[in-house]
């Protein structure tokens, strides 16, 4: 376990919940990329899987936690994309 991995993912990580939070006040994705989003989510459950198979640490509470809250912001994107 490498401790600048876990705290890279904490820093990342704490941006999503503004994110959701302003999505979710406004009603207005504009501007937002889910194609942008599909691609982190892409690297955080490549991230999971990595941990599952080599290296099985709690680091990867870390990686569920950012791929849970960026399918949420993903989703939000799309539910207001055309507003």
């Amino acid at each position: 376990m490498s401790p600048f991995e876990a705290i890279m993912l904490i820093c990342f990580g704490a941006a999503w919940p503004f994110s959701i939070w302003r999505l979710w006040k406004t009603k207005v994705s504009k501007g937002k990329s889910t194609y942008f989003l599909s691609i982190v989510l892409t690297g955080y459950v490549s991230g999971i899987v990595h941990k599952l198979l080599n290296c099985n640490d709690y680091v990867i509470y870390l990686y569920v936690m950012n791929a849970i809250l960026v399918s949420i912001d993903l989703a939000l994107t799309i539910k207001y994309r055309d507003n």
